[in-house]
């Protein structure tokens, strides 16, 4: 079952065109990837997807409802989204603002419940924070605030999750540990995965679809292993890049 899909999408960022006709099947339990260079569109792109922004022509559909014809909320209950930035404009602490990820599943004037705390919770321990609960959340380092951003993203629970650099301000560790478990979710929930990345090895060892934004509109859509070749990366990036094959997958290697 396609959770996100799209009919022949155009999206462009000023004079420059990023994708036309773009038309995509994300299905429960698969995990995509957007890549490029930088200034190609990766995030306007996810953003679009997201709702955030309008597209030139085409659809956006959610479960096949047309995105444009349903609410707000309905949407946000059923799609999330990482941000690469973040704006902390309130001293609110680590636990309000994962609790924040409730906000969709609740009324207007109605309080968190202790079910909404307990799952808050559950994502603070599983990113590795609920020590810091308390803590204001503009006092995190940048690689804390992530994880928080994270943290409220498994709280608000969606189906569709929209993710801009994931792995950005983290640690080695906290990249494989909590992609681990976004992907393993994904997996085991049915869910779907659909976030912009810079590192091909990431990109390789997660993603089983990429969407390769080459420039001028022109894109490649397909299964990760067939499109990463060193001939597709070089268009990419307009770069050499080696690819090494292991007994696990892929490594990519710039010359």
């Amino acid at each position: 079952m396609s959770l996100l899909s799209t009919t022949d999408l155009k999206v462009s960022i000023g004079q420059t065109q990023v994708c036309h006709k773009l038309n995509l099947q994300c299905k429960a339990g698969e995990i995509w990837g957007i890549l490029g260079r930088n200034g190609k569109g990766k995030t306007t792109l996810l953003h679009t997807l997201a709702g955030l922004r309008p597209q030139d022509d085409g659809q956006v559909f959610i479960q096949h409802k047309n995105m444009n014809t349903l609410p707000r909320k309905q949407i946000s209950q059923q799609l999330g989204v990482l941000l690469q930035h973040h704006e902390d404009s309130f001293p609110s602490s680590v636990m309000q603002t994962v609790l924040a990820g409730r906000h969709p599943h609740i009324s207007q004037w109605q309080w968190e419940s202790e079910h909404d705390r307990d799952l808050a919770r559950q994502a603070l321990q599983t990113v590795q924070l609920l020590h810091l609960a308390d803590r204001p959340v503009n006092q995190l380092s940048g690689g804390e605030r992530q994880r928080v951003s994270i943290a409220t993203l498994l709280t608000q629970n969606p189906q569709i999750l929209l993710l801009d650099e994931p792995n950005s301000h983290l640690d080695l560790k906290y990249q494989i540990q909590l992609l681990n478990t976004l992907c393993e979710l994904t997996k085991s929930a049915g869910k779907t995965i659909l976030m912009t990345l810079h590192d091909l090895n990431l990109a390789s060892r997660y993603c089983d679809k990429l969407i390769l934004l080459l420039g001028d509109g022109e894109i490649l859509v397909g299964d990760t292993q067939q499109l990463l070749t060193e001939e597709n990366l070089q268009n990419l990036y307009d770069y050499p890049i080696n690819r090494m094959d292991t007994a696990d997958y892929p490594l990519f290697v710039a010359r």
